[in-house]
């Protein structure tokens, strides 16, 4: 089944009892026995939901796991992921992941006994350097947020099997649409569903799957103790925006392409970061390990230009928080989505005060170009005033 197909009639697609082609939303948090232990197969529903199970299963269909997970949100599965691993294991973590990531890894989990190394994954001399006999996992992002590195997953999970080591991918950026990690080699992929599957700024959402059994009942027993589970108006929502995703990927990525030959023409600009540029350091790899280069871009202005001033002069992209949806939104990484990180870290990593994060959405291209070319135009006027 392809793709566009799969995500359309993977997973439980339909509800068999009446024929409905949506799956119904079970508003309920628990169901009647008939007798002492025997149910239906749902018996409360933080355990399990039927509408919660139709997205997990679609997730589990669409990326090629054995089973999926559906989580309040992806901060949310991020942390039952990590919950598989216990005080005083070591993880090693890519160098350039989302704001929040950081915020749980280094607020939460090193409090809890965990330990971590960070490391640039798009550069595979940066990791085995950095195991240690504690090591149980590498967790990456592939493209990164905000930056856009890549990472030749298919190398690192080699590595990791190598080594005896779990290989997690934020498949986030890219979506199973364009890449699926768990045929590269990764034991777990993880989304925050939020963003490309759900697609309308509508939800929040994180999604889970796994290629192993022994793994796959470890997070369901984690899934059901933590509970942070989504809820069925959510699982429905989300199950809805993962049917429209190939065509709002392709969309995304033409309209990427237009808005980044305009941008790395431009005299304001000093550096694009997307994928899809053949001078990209990771060109090739992603080229190799993904069916398209997405929809999100990243861009520095020159020195002496303000981020601030440029983000909010533009009329039509919105400045908010998220990425992946209908509408176009844009950013400033260092003091929004990766604010917790402290500037030293952030300015290692390479996220500077001049990045800006735009998530090209579905409008028609030219007005997405007309707006970024007045907010432009009004900070170089502003310093060349």
């Amino acid at each position: 089944m392809k793709a566009k197909t799969a995500f359309i009639h993977g997973g439980i697609s339909r509800d068999e009892a009446t024929g409905a082609v949506s799956v119904p939303i079970y508003q309920t948090s628990t169901y009647k026995q008939d007798k002492v232990g025997v149910d239906k197969g749902f018996e409360y529903s933080r355990s399990g939901n039927p509408t919660r199970l139709a997205v997990e299963e679609l997730i589990k269909d669409i990326e090629g796991g054995v089973k999926g997970f559906a989580f309040a949100s992806g901060s949310a599965g991020t942390h039952t992921i990590f919950s598989l691993f216990s005080q005083g294991d070591h993880i090693i973590v890519g160098d350039d992941v989302y704001g929040g990531t950081y915020r749980l890894i280094n607020s939460v989990l090193k409090r809890l006994g965990l330990t971590f190394t960070v490391v640039d994954t798009s550069n595979p001399d940066e990791i085995g350097p950095a195991i240690i006999p504690e090591t149980k996992a590498i967790f990456l992002e592939s493209p990164t947020n905000p930056l856009l590195k890549i990472t030749d997953i298919g190398a690192v999970a080699e590595f990791a099997r190598e080594h005896s080591l779990l290989t997690i991918v934020d498949n986030t950026f890219a979506t199973p649409y364009h890449q699926r990690p768990l045929e590269l080699g990764a034991d777990i992929v993880l989304h925050s569903a939020s963003k490309y599957l759900g697609g309308h700024s509508d939800l929040v959402a994180g999604l889970v799957t796994t290629n192993d059994l022994e793994i796959a009942e470890q997070i369901g027993y984690l899934q059901n103790a933590i509970g942070g589970i989504l809820g069925p108006q959510d699982s429905w929502i989300l199950q809805r925006g993962i049917k429209t995703l190939g065509i709002r990927m392709d969309a995304h990525e033409e309209n990427a392409h237009a808005v980044v030959d305009y941008l790395v023409n431009h005299d304001a600009v000093d550096k694009v970061y997307y994928p899809g540029l053949q001078s990209h350091p990771g060109h090739e790899v992603a080229k190799r390990q993904a069916g398209g280069f997405g929809g999100m871009v990243a861009f520095e202005l020159k020195d002496g230009l303000s981020a601030t001033a440029f983000v909010e002069k533009l009329g039509l992209i919105t400045l908010a928080e998220s990425l992946g949806a209908v509408e176009s939104l844009v950013e400033i990484p260092a003091v929004m989505t990766h604010g917790s990180i402290p500037k030293a870290d952030r300015e290692k990593a390479g996220i500077k005060d001049e990045l800006v994060r735009l998530s090209v959405g579905l409008e028609d291209a030219e007005d997405l170009i007309d707006d970024l070319e007045q907010a432009l135009a009004h900070v170089s006027v502003r310093v060349e005033g």
